[in-house]
């Protein structure tokens, strides 16, 4: 990918449409991770630490460092989180993954929980890591809605980090519409493994969640039920409304200052296309938004190469955009 534009993605059979190109991460599995990694516990101002994992090659640190922060009830092992880190460390770049607030690797020391814009978190957790892998800057990866958060955080100004560029990949940046999109009849699988996910989450051992939340958890019927009735309490919004309307990324791109990548397939079927394309991208010069007619939802599993599109555009962009030569 040495050429001045994003290559163009074309679906690699038999994962043809949205759906396919989606449910191929569940049906193929999580590739294993690499040996080694180093953990590190960063702190927050009220005592917890979210745990994150370094992978690199050997030596010094030469290069920003990117921080990979994952999904919706993801984590550090997540399939599409681990594939982006091998990838992205073969082509030299150090990779952090950040578990948010009880994700598993960080429930033990941080048994809380995240949302879709607590982006004090984030922050805090960039402001925890030691001098030596920061020396070159910051690159945030965001993958769905790891993505919103990043996008949100890179809207409210960068928090005075060092955060050099960020890269959102199937991003639901307008969160009432997403899981408006959710709740459709075509949905109800999907809608019904990711409820189910994030109550196992939520509900796990060691998770810090009161008598009442417990209940409101379990009795949650749909994503935007647990939503309303533990999240939005939770985080002191009225509703589950209120909260995505406060949290969606969409109200504060033309606030990004730093380049910044958005990758996002017109036929993810959780996301709707016209979160996207009602958007005038012409008006905001700190964003490169590639918006594919195909791809799915983290699928983007292309001819060429098994490496998927997303993840291949990513280091492209990167090698670009800090002058590193073509891959």
């Amino acid at each position: 990918m040495s050429a001045g534009t994003v290559p163009p993605f074309r679906e690699r059979p038999p994962w043809f449409g949205g759906d396919l190109q989606t449910l191929r991460n569940v049906v193929c599995g999580t590739p294993p991770d690499l040996p080694g990694g180093e953990r590190l516990l960063l702190p927050m101002p009220d005592g917890d630490r979210l745990a994150a994992r370094l992978d690199r090659h050997a030596g010094p640190i030469s290069r920003p460092l990117v921080v990979l922060v994952h999904g919706l009830a993801g984590s550090e092992v997540s399939g599409s989180v681990v594939v982006s880190m091998r990838h992205l460390v073969s082509q030299g770049w150090p990779v952090l993954r950040l578990n948010l607030r009880g994700a598993l690797p960080s429930r033990p020391t941080a048994a809380g929980h995240y949302h879709a814009g607590r982006t004090g978190d984030l922050a805090e957790a960039l402001r925890g890591l030691p001098a030596e892998f920061t020396r070159y800057g910051i690159v945030l990866l965001g993958q769905s809605l790891g993505g919103n958060l990043v996008l949100k955080f890179m809207g409210e100004g960068g928090h005075d980090l060092p955060v050099l560029a960020a890269i959102a990949v199937s991003t639901p940046i307008d969160l009432a519409a997403t899981c408006a999109r959710m709740l459709t009849r075509r949905n109800f699988i999907y809608q019904r493994y990711m409820l189910d996910a994030m109550k196992r989450d939520a509900l796990a051992p060691g998770a810090a969640v009161s008598i009442s939340e417990r209940a409101a958890i379990a009795a949650a019927k749909n994503v935007y039920e647990f939503d309303d009735r533990f999240i939005a309490p939770r985080f002191g919004y009225r509703d589950a409304q209120d909260y995505y309307e406060s949290n969606a990324a969409r109200h504060l791109l033309a606030g990004i200052a730093r380049p910044t990548l958005v990758l996002q397939a017109l036929d993810d079927p959780w996301i709707p296309g016209a979160c996207y394309t009602a958007i005038d991208w012409s008006r905001l010069p700190m964003i490169e938004a590639v918006l594919t007619p195909r791809g799915g939802h983290l699928g983007f599993h292309g001819r060429g190469s098994r490496v998927p599109w997303h993840d291949r555009v990513t280091a492209w962009w990167l090698a670009r955009k800090f002058r590193l030569g073509p891959n």
